[in-house]
């Protein structure tokens, strides 16, 4: 896994063998994923912000944002497009470092699966699981999978945030999920822009009366055309509302 980083550092340094082993073995840790473009991320408030609530609950520490961002820019070490991960461990912080990397903005198809990542507020690092259930989707010749309870109800999908669009209004799933960074850069693009927004449960046999979907992670976003067999319907108007909400946030220097 190691050969795939350009650059990885624990608390600012090059990694010891135990360090290493963290990462490879991804114990118990939170994380947060960010695509870095000429030196800056969008929405680097809420990641920092996401490590820092995140490392209270874990581990009932204090974790300081002009740390975190110190350790990105040391271990970014002037390169300008990076994928960036900072992982919270109790030991420390572990920068790493790969080539950017961008969502295909092809429409994409999702499997439904039914899974509930355990303790799914929280970006961490248990996601045997979830990425197990996301081998599932790829080897079915899906592009992600769409996570689902008994009831059929959506919460998110194996590594993406999922949203909808019915009557002029962008719906979010109600039911426990990540609050993922570019879904809250959404929120907070779409509020300013006075774009109807709303909470409520969507399950996945009623995927039939909305009128457009999106997933999104921190590589991007693109529209879903296909749930299982269920084609979704894409609405431009719901896409350059993303669209412009996406290149409308702002790049935050680190």
């Amino acid at each position: 896994m190691l050969s795939d980083y350009v650059t990885v550092e624990v608390n600012g340094h090059e990694p010891d063998e135990a360090a290493v082993s963290l990462l490879e073995h991804e114990g118990w840790g939170h994380f947060t994923a960010m695509q870095v473009r000429g030196g800056r991320a969008r929405g680097l408030d809420l990641h920092v912000a996401r490590l820092e609530a995140a490392h209270r609950e874990v581990y009932g520490r204090p974790l300081h944002g002009e740390e975190v961002r110190a350790r990105i820019r040391h271990a970014l070490g002037g390169r300008l497009d990076a994928s960036v991960r900072v992982y919270g461990y109790w030991a420390g912080l572990i920068v790493t470092v790969r080539e950017p990397q961008d969502m295909p903005r092809r429409p994409h198809s999702m499997a439904a699966l039914q899974f509930q990542r355990p303790l799914a507020r929280l970006k961490h690092v248990g996601s045997w699981g979830q990425g197990r259930f996301r081998q599932v989707a790829l080897t079915a010749g899906f592009d992600e999978g769409l996570l689902v309870d008994e009831a059929g109800r959506i919460s998110e999908g194996t590594i993406t945030n999922v949203g909808f669009w019915r009557g002029g209004t962008v719906i979010w799933p109600d039911a426990p999920k990540l609050q993922g960074i570019t879904m809250l850069l959404l929120r907070r693009q779409l509020t300013a822009a006075d774009v109807p927004q709303a909470e409520e449960p969507v399950r996945v046999q009623d995927l039939a009366s909305y009128h457009g979907m999106v997933l999104c992670n921190s590589r991007g976003w693109a529209p879903v055309s296909r749930v299982d067999n269920l084609m979704i319907p894409r609405d431009e108007a719901f896409n350059g509302i993303i669209a412009a909400a996406i290149n409308g946030s702002p790049w935050d220097e680190i």
